[in-house]
């Protein structure tokens, strides 16, 4: 089992310097099993439980590495610089921002795309979930500008659909009428801006996108937006179902 240093484990997961560290440790703020842990240079084995068994200045271990959540993103936040506004790593707590490895979004919002958004920090989970071999739908609830005439469903269906300045016909797409302003999408793949082009492309606009399920993982109603939640293995593996 795979064993790091006290006053490195504690500097990956955003306590502090190794030096920040050990002080803690040397002030009895460490404790495993609910015995203080002094000396920084301890090694301490990397056991699935070690989040519960460890407190540091009283509160419980963050997650180790390899954690994978899923954020309810507002409105208004972004996922790359590239965008003007905060960011969401904002909305998480200050020390995961300092955590090595660093956590990443899977995929991106925009800004003006709230609902399911999964970061981790594990590289091959996040690499498995974009993987276009890996096929994992997501669904978004779409409102638009004006009514839908009726044809969009068979069109986004038909695996024929192009998009302006691409070579490669979309693949099939499928569309659910709520009313004639509010629909579902599901797109088994992942290009920019999808869905907002794919409805210019057929004359219409995009008012609100609201993402709600990735494969078949789907958002709480209990999550407001800003807040997230840890997922554990077996949500994990909803992802790559439905």
């Amino acid at each position: 089992m795979k064993a790091l240093r006290l006053d490195r484990l504690l500097a990956n997961l955003g306590y502090g310097s190794r030096r920040e560290v050990e002080g803690l440790a040397r002030a009895g703020l460490v404790r495993l099993d609910g015995q203080a842990l002094r000396d920084a240079s301890q090694r301490i084995p990397l056991e699935p439980d070690l989040s519960a068994r460890m407190t540091v200045q009283g509160e419980a271990l963050d997650p180790l590495p390899g954690v994978c959540l899923m954020l309810h993103k507002p409105l208004g936040v972004t996922c790359s610089h590239k965008e003007v506004g905060p960011l969401v790593y904002s909305l998480l707590p200050e020390r995961w921002r300092r955590r090595d490895p660093a956590l990443s979004t899977v995929g991106r919002l925009d800004k003006e795309t709230s609902g399911l958004l999964l970061m981790t920090d594990d590289g091959a989970l996040l690499h498995r979930i974009i993987s276009p071999k890996a096929k994992v739908s997501k669904r978004y609830r779409v409102t638009l500008a004006r009514p839908l005439q009726g044809d969009e469903t068979a069109i986004l269906a038909s695996g024929e659909m192009m998009l302006e300045g691409e070579d490669k016909p979309l693949l099939p797409v499928e569309m659910e009428t709520d009313d004639p302003t509010h629909c579902t999408v599901t797109l088994h793949e992942g290009r920019y801006h999808q869905v907002r082009r794919m409805f210019a492309a057929l004359g219409n606009h995009v008012d609100a996108l609201h993402r709600d399920r990735v494969g078949g993982l789907a958002l709480p109603a209990d999550l407001p937006a800003g807040e997230f939640r840890i997922l554990g293995p077996g949500e994990i593996a909803t992802v790559f179902e439905g």
